[in-house]
């Protein structure tokens, strides 16, 4: 997952179509455990719906991340 800089003007990689701001689904499989996230803020290309976060969502996502990795490590030492 990376952070891009966008603005209104900014093209899709991919397809070059528009980019809007919106939200996408975010999944993310990382060491045994899976974390589903609906409706993260995101740019979206209004052509092929290819999404990319801004570093600030990103840095959120890794904190949400590393917390739930903690937690699965300590439930899994009482296992």
């Amino acid at each position: 997952m990376a952070a891009m800089a966008m603005n209104e003007k900014a093209k899709c990689i991919y397809c070059k179509g528009q980019m809007k701001r919106g939200a996408g689904p975010l999944h993310i499989d990382r060491k045994g455990c899976h974390v589903m996230l609906d409706n993260v803020p995101a740019w979206v290309c209004a052509q092929c719906g290819e999404t990319y976060f801004e570093e600030k969502e990103v840095q959120a996502v890794q904190e949400l991340i590393k917390s739930v990795e903690q937690k699965a490590e300590a439930l899994a030492l009482t296992a």
